[in-house]
C-alpha cells in the first residue's frame, strides 16, 4: 500500500475531528447513568467487549479466512459503537440516552480493547507484514480516539451553544469520511475485491445479524423494556467502522485488514434497518421502559 500523506496524516486527523464531534454530544452525566441504572449498561458492555470478539473469532475460524482478513474481522469486533447507532435507535424508538451512555463508555474502553483483541488476532493467525500494535501505535490510537473525545466534552461543558452548532456539520463530515475511506479501501484492493467480498461478505453479514440479535435478546432476557432492547441491539450491532478503517489503514498500514470493515460499513445499514423494522413490527411497543436517565 502507498503510504501517502493523505492517509498517514489526513485520515487520523479526520477521525480525530469525528471523535471530537462525538465528545461534543457527551457529558459527565452520561457516565453517571451507569451507577443509577447499571443493568442495561452492563449487559451491553459484556456483549461488546467479551461476546462479540468470541463470535467474530468463531466465524473467522469456521470460514477459514486468510490471516489479514481474519485480523480485520477481529478489529471490527473490537471497535466501539458509533453515533450512527444513536440515529438508528432514534428511528426505531429506542432509548437514545442509553445509546449515548454506551457510546461514551465504549469510546474509552476501545483504547484498551482494540490493541488487546487486535494483537491477539495478529499473533493467533500469524498475520504477515508489520501489522502489530506496539506501544507507539497504541499511543496513536489513544491520540486519535480518546483525547479528541475528552476535548469535545470539555468544549461542550464551557460552550453548549458551540456544541449544538457543530453537531450537524460533524455528523455530515463523519458520513462523508466513512464513505470515502470505505470506497478507497475497496478500490485500492480492486483486483481482489470480488474474492474478498466472497470471503468476508457472508462473515460480516452474519456477524452484524448476530450482534443485533444478541443485543436485543440479552436486554429482553434481563427484562428490560423495548426501548432499552432496541438501544442495546443498535449499539452492539452498529460499529464505528471509521475507527476500524482508520486503524487498519493508517496505523497498521494494511488495506486488506480494512476490507472487512469496508464491507461491514455497507451491510450494516441494510441489516440494521431490516432488523429494526422486524423487531418493532413483531414485538409489543407498550412495554413500560426502564429509565436510564
Amino acid at each position: 500500500m502507498n503510504s501517502s500523506g493523505l492517509i498517514t496524516i489526513g485520515l487520523p486527523i479526520a477521525l480525530a475531528i469525528i471523535m471530537f464531534g462525538l465528545g461534543l454530544t457527551l457529558t459527565v452525566g452520561d457516565f453517571r447513568r451507569v451507577a443509577r441504572e447499571p443493568k442495561a449498561v452492563v449487559i451491553a458492555l459484556i456483549l461488546q467487549v467479551v461476546v462479540l470478539p468470541a463470535v467474530a473469532f468463531g466465524l473467522v475460524k469456521a470460514f477459514g479466512l486468510d490471516p489479514l482478513l481474519a485480523v480485520g474481522v477481529m478489529l471490527l469486533a473490537a471497535s466501539p459503537g458509533g453515533t450512527t447507532a444513536n440515529l438508528f435507535s432514534h428511528l426505531f424508538r429506542g432509548d437514545v440516552a442509553l445509546n449515548i451512555t454506551l457510546t461514551a463508555i465504549n469510546s474509552v474502553l476501545a483504547v484498551v480493547t482494540i490493541p488487546v483483541i487486535t494483537n491477539f488476532a495478529i499473533a493467533y493467525f500469524d498475520a504477515d507484514g508489520e501489522v502489530g500494535l506496539q506501544f507507539g501505535k497504541v499511543m496513536q490510537v489513544v491520540a486519535i480516539v480518546l483525547i479528541p473525545v475528552v476535548i469535545g466534552m470539555l468544549v461542550r461543558r464551557y460552550s453548549e451553544a458551540f456544541a449544538a452548532r457543530a453537531d450537524r456539520p460533524v455528523r455530515i463530515f463523519s458520513i462523508v469520511v466513512l464513505v470515502l475511506v470505505a470506497v478507497g479501501a475497496l478500490l485500492s484492493e480492486r483486483d481482489n475485491v470480488a474474492e474478498y467480498a466472497r470471503q468476508v461478505g457472508l462473515v460480516t453479514g452474519l456477524f452484524c445479524l448476530a450482534s443485533l440479535g444478541l443485543g436485543f435478546a440479552g436486554a429482553r432476557l434481563l427484562k428490560l423494556g423495548q426501548p432499552q432492547a432496541i438501544a442495546t441491539s443498535m449499539e452492539v450491532g452498529i460499529h464505528n467502522t471509521t475507527v476500524a478503517l482508520t486503524i487498519a489503514i493508517s496505523v497498521l498500514g494494511s488495506t486488506e485488514v480494512a476490507i472487512p470493515s469496508a464491507v461491514y460499513s455497507i451491510l450494516m445499514y441494510v441489516l440494521a434497518t431490516a432488523f429494526g423494522y422486524f423487531v418493532t413490527r413483531r414485538t409489543p411497543t407498550n412495554v413500560t421502559p426502564v429509565r436510564v436517565s
